[in-house]
C-alpha cells in the first residue's frame, strides 16, 4: 500500500468517524423540520454522500458544514412535501419515532419533539421551522443559524421570535411523563370497556381527535371535535378493541400504544394533555407510518453504508 492510498483511507476513516458521531444530531434536525422519519433518513443519507465528495481538508468546522447541509436539504424537502400533502386524504400527522433507545433523537434537549408540537410546527414555513429547531432544540447561536440559512442575524432573530409567538398561541401547558402515562392508560381502559362517562371525564370540552389514514378504511377523514363526540368515537366500535394486542411504546418522548392484530401492528395512538385533561387524541392508521415507527426503534446512528 503506497502512502497516497494510506492517507486516502485514513481520511475516509476520519470522515466516517465524524459523521457517525454527528448523525443523531443531523437526524434530529431533519426530523423536526420534516415530521417524517423516512424523509429525515433520506436527507441524512444525502448529507453523507455529499460529505464523502467534499474536500474535507478545507472544512474548518465539520459540525457547521454538516448541520448547514442537513438544514438546507430538509428545507428543500419540506417545500416539496407541502405540495404532496395537499393531496393527502384526511388529517396528516407526523410520523412517530421510537425514543425508548434515543430519548432526544439527537438533541441536547428534547425540545420540539412531541407529536402535538411537531404538528403545530408544520404550520410554519420550512425556513421558520429550521430556524426555530436549530435555536430551541439544538441551541445554535443566532449567528450560526444566520450562516446556515444564509440570512442576516437580525432576520433570524425576528423569525425565531415570530415562531415562538405562533407556537405559544397554539400550545398549552403540558403534564409530566408520569401523568401522561396515567391519562393514556385511563383512556385506553375506558375505551376498551365502552365507558363513555369515564372517557368524557378525562377529556377537555374542546378535545379533538385526529386520525391519519390517508384514505384507509376505518380512519375518520375529518377531525372529530368535542368531548362527547370524541368519547363516542373511541367507544363506538367495540370490535376495534376486541382481540387487539395492546402494547405500550415510547414515541417522541411520550407514552403511546401500538395495537396488533394477528401479530401485525395496525394502529398507533397517543394523546396530548394539559392539567385540565386530554385535549388531543392522535391515531395513526397509515401502514407506512406504522412501519416507519417500528423501523425507527433500530435507528441508533449506525455507520453509513
Amino acid at each position: 500500500m503506497d502512502l497516497k492510498t494510506s492517507r486516502a483511507e485514513s481520511s475516509l476513516d476520519d470522515a466516517v468517524s465524524v459523521f457517525v458521531e454527528l448523525r443523531p444530531r443531523l437526524f434530529g434536525i431533519a426530523y423536526r423540520v420534516l415530521g417524517s422519519a423516512v424523509e429525515a433518513e433520506d436527507v441524512v443519507q444525502e448529507v453523507w454522500m455529499r460529505w464523502q465528495r467534499t474536500d474535507r481538508s478545507v472544512v474548518l468546522s465539520p459540525v457547521a458544514f454538516l448541520s448547514s447541509t442537513t438544514a438546507r436539504l430538509a428545507i428543500n424537502v419540506a417545500q416539496s412535501a407541502r405540495v404532496r400533502r395537499e393531496t393527502y386524504i384526511g388529517p396528516w400527522l407526523p410520523e412517530p419515532v421510537d425514543t425508548s433507545n434515543d430519548p432526544q433523537v439527537g438533541a441536547e434537549r428534547a425540545e420540539a419533539l412531541e407529536l402535538a408540537l411537531l404538528l403545530v410546527l408544520q404550520r410554519l414555513s420550512p425556513t421558520e421551522r429550521a430556524a426555530y429547531v436549530l435555536r430551541e432544540a439544538f441551541d445554535y447561536a443566532y449567528s450560526e443559524i444566520a450562516e446556515i440559512l444564509r440570512l442576516s442575524v437580525v432576520n433570524v432573530r425576528q423569525i425565531v421570535s415570530r415562531a415562538r409567538k405562533h407556537l405559544a398561541a397554539d400550545q398549552r401547558e403540558t403534564v409530566d411523563t408520569a401523568q401522561h402515562r396515567q391519562l393514556l392508560d385511563a383512556f385506553v381502559s375506558a375505551a376498551q370497556n365502552g365507558d363513555v362517562a369515564s372517557l368524557q371525564a378525562l377529556l377537555t370540552p374542546d378535545t379533538v381527535s385526529l386520525s391519519d389514514g390517508n384514505g384507509i378504511r376505518g380512519a375518520a377523514r375529518v377531525p372529530v371535535l368535542g368531548r362527547a363526540r370524541v368519547a363516542n368515537l373511541a367507544t363506538a366500535t367495540r370490535k376495534f378493541w376486541s382481540g387487539a394486542d395492546i402494547r405500550h411504546v415510547e414515541a417522541n418522548g411520550r407514552s403511546g400504544v401500538l395495537l396488533y392484530r394477528d401479530g401485525t401492528p395496525t394502529t398507533f395512538m397517543t394523546m396530548a394533555a394539559s392539567p385540565q385533561g386530554i385535549h388531543q387524541v392522535m391515531w395513526v392508521f397509515n401502514p407506512s407510518k406504522i412501519a416507519a415507527f417500528i423501523d425507527s426503534g433500530s435507528r441508533c446512528g449506525a455507520c453509513p453504508d
